[in-house]
């Protein structure tokens, strides 16, 4: 068997909340987890203290599929197959959105990326490739990609890492790995364990608002000024 790649042109979707202050506005861009979609993750955003007055932007993955239980349309990221080109795509995809986002919106500095699950490893990618100063980043229940080099990661100034106490998946373990990751690239972290499994909670919610309040205005001298639209 003889396998080639092929470039090929697919169509992705986002959400917008626009904040309930005018001028300009921060913003907070979220992530979904596997076989979920952009709706899910805009409904954590908004939840999140302090959300309204930012310029909430939940990205949907590029590969839609129906769940199996009731036939609602869901999305996954990406899987190990071709997982190179996937990154890639999914890149340009996500600089795509935001630039779409800050060519409407009239942006301030202090953006947040989020994610859940599947999500997170995209909202670390956004954070250091995106032309946006990365204020923090918001993970739960997902761990840093492998790809992502110190000195990318230092362009995030500072992240918050969730998980829950009976979380499989994203472990105590890998919390601790992530954590020595971003302090060896100069990232301020704070961390959160919850009573509960593989979840955003509630505790996760109000841990998000608090992180998102501490850095509403950045002071660090890493803090370049956002790119801003219109």
């Amino acid at each position: 068997m003889n396998e080639q790649i092929i470039t090929a042109t697919v169509h992705g979707r986002y959400l917008v909340h626009p904040p309930a202050v005018s001028g300009p506005a921060p913003l907070l861009v979220g992530f979904h987890g596997y076989a979920e979609g952009a709706e899910i993750q805009l409904e954590r955003l908004r939840a999140i203290p302090g959300s309204e007055d930012r310029l909430c932007v939940s990205i949907q993955a590029l590969h839609p599929f129906y769940r199996r239980r009731d036939n609602h349309v869901v999305a996954s990221w990406m899987t190990s197959q071709e997982r190179d080109h996937a990154i890639a795509d999914n890149i340009a995809y996500v600089n795509a959105c935001l630039d779409a986002v800050i060519s409407e919106w009239t942006i301030a500095p202090g953006a947040v990326f989020t994610g859940f699950s599947q999500g997170v490893a995209m909202a670390y990618r956004a954070a250091v490739h995106s032309s946006l100063t990365a204020a923090g980043v918001v993970a739960a229940g997902g761990d840093i990609p492998p790809e992502l080099a110190p000195e990318s990661l230092h362009r995030i100034q500072s992240a918050l890492l969730i998980r829950g106490t009976a979380d499989a998946w994203y472990t105590k373990e890998k919390l601790v790995e992530d954590e020595r990751r971003l302090r060896s690239a100069g990232v301020e972290v704070a961390s959160l364990e919850f009573t509960g499994g593989h979840e955003w909670s509630a505790e996760a919610t109000a841990a998000a608002g608090q992180f998102m309040a501490d850095r509403q205005r950045p002071t660090n001298s890493r803090a370049a000024s956002d790119q801003s639209g219109k």
